[in-house]
């Protein structure tokens, strides 16, 4: 550890040194060398949770994210070999609704395995600091979907990304710089509709991703099993997790997501361990069910999540689609304020305006429907959320929440209002003027903000996940570590 401060001003030295050669070519490399933002270290409190978790600060990393408990872990390989969760971060805000990105402009955060690779680290970001999540990759495509600059970035805003405070952002892009500087090639991003426990899986068995969800499942479960990355390949339009050349194999494996699957078998103690596992997560998924566990219900109209400790700190504002874990380790009461930053033009979920100036017609139905679930902040327009999706049933969900009767003397306009209330609404009108393109730093933004710590962390060969989308060279520091590879 002594060695680390000269052996990082060495690499620095070589680093600027190459940036002035490739000047002529790129502009933007020289300043990549010097921008102080993207060189924050990382802070003193996580390097000593680091030490007492038996890792390197340099050592691999692994992170997941959760869009219904609006949380991302950071995982780092210990000594021994194997990932432990070194932190949780509350994520202030992401935007869509559970389930895949399909398309452009639909404002989905994806969900899938990804690979992030220095190429993708943007230390000039308009959202203070940002990588780019590699989406679609090699199964989206095969798929037909699209969409491009999908992020995870700072400035708790987000349309179609994972958004967290400029603090929360500085420390996880200064995790993944250092892991690039211990000679991890990619570290891997895993994004879940929620955790994948057999009580998640019983409140959304009607849900029509769910063939999806389950094959995401396979992959949670690998590592739930070995605490090592997964391997990631795709064929025939579906994931392959840890695929292994048969016995007797002279050739390696080659992998296309819209071809057959060529022959493979996933090594037998792997194997046995996930079926194990998925054996009692589906008996334990069959007893909730017998037990009548209640459909998620459907909430018309809002636009994501957002952390609870999040929207606790801002007026009249809601978690949306994100709900409470009690059993992570980010707890409400253990903020005292929000882990960051929440700048003035933070756009919390809500119900979307149309849809609350519906909701004004069934205020008598109101008055005597309790909403299913109490959520953060503002009680009225989140009930009013909750009440519009208990009295409908939406067409093709499968969900069987029961609606309520309206009294015979009713006016007949009463329950065509609430007819209409099922229909989606738009989404909430930014409160701000969008931002550009995450390509350019914004100069409005601070260079440096104080790092925050809402404490929360097997040798993997790190493998990277085949057919990540490509990125743009410039706007990243990948030349940077290009002298040492």
């Amino acid at each position: 550890m002594t060695r680390t401060p000269l052996l990082r001003a060495l690499l620095a030295s070589a680093a600027i040194a190459a940036s002035a050669v490739l000047a002529g070519c790129n502009s933007d490399q020289m300043s990549l060398a010097r921008n102080a933002k993207a060189n924050q270290p990382v802070p003193p409190k996580l390097v000593a949770a680091m030490q007492d978790k038996n890792m390197d600060l340099q050592s691999p990393i692994l992170v997941r994210l959760f869009k219904q408990e609006a949380e991302l872990e950071v995982w780092k390989q210990d000594r021994s070999g194997v990932y432990a969760l070194l932190k949780t971060y509350p994520i202030c805000r992401w935007s869509g609704d559970l389930g895949p990105k399909i398309r452009e402009g639909d404002r989905q955060a994806p969900e899938g395995f990804y690979s992030i690779s220095p190429g993708q680290m943007n230390p000039q970001s308009s959202y203070y600091l940002s990588f780019n999540t590699g989406y679609p990759n090699a199964f989206d495509k095969s798929l037909g979907r699209t969409g491009s600059q999908l992020m995870v970035h700072g400035d708790c805003s987000s349309r179609g990304c994972y958004a967290m405070t400029d603090e929360q952002i500085a420390e996880i892009y200064a995790l993944g710089r250092e892991s690039f500087f211990g000679g991890q090639r990619a570290f891997q991003l895993q994004a879940y509709p929620f955790k994948m426990t057999p009580v998640n899986f019983a409140k959304h068995r009607n849900n029509p991703n769910m063939p999806f969800w389950r094959m995401l499942k396979q992959g949670y479960d690998h590592f739930e099993v070995t605490r090592q990355e997964p391997k990631v390949d795709f064929c025939e339009q579906k994931y392959v997790f840890d695929a292994a050349p048969p016995p007797g194999a002279t050739k390696p494996l080659a992998f296309n997501a819209s071809a057959k699957c060529p022959a493979y078998t996933v090594p037998a103690d792997i194997a046995d361990a996930v079926r194990e596992k998925d054996h009692k997560d589906q008996t334990k998924l069959a007893e909730l069910i017998s037990k009548g566990t209640p459909v998620a219900r459907l909430r018309t109209g809002i636009d994501g999540g957002m952390h609870q400790v999040f929207a606790s700190k801002i007026p009249d504002a809601s978690t949306g689609l994100s709900e409470a874990d009690d059993s992570s380790p980010v707890a409400l009461a253990a903020f005292d304020r929000a882990p960051g930053t929440i700048p003035p033009t933070v756009n919390p979920p809500r119900p979307s305006d149309n849809l609350l100036q519906k909701a004004s017609e069934t205020t008598a139905v109101a008055a005597t429907t309790a909403p299913s679930t109490p959520r953060v902040a503002s009680a009225t327009k989140d009930d009013i959320g909750g009440l519009l999706s208990g009295l409908s049933r939406r067409v093709g969900s499968g969900e069987t929440t029961a609606s309520t009767t309206p009294p015979p003397s009713s006016p007949p306009q009463v329950v065509t209002a609430r007819r209409q209330d099922t229909m989606p609404a738009p989404p909430r009108p930014q409160a701000a003027v969008p931002k550009p393109a995450d390509t350019k730093q914004a100069a409005t933004k601070p260079q440096l903000k104080p790092s925050v710590d809402t404490g929360a962390a097997k040798p993997a060969t790190t493998a990277t996940i085949t057919g990540a989308a490509p990125v743009v060279s410039s706007n990243n520091f990948d030349s940077r570590f290009s002298a040492f590879r």
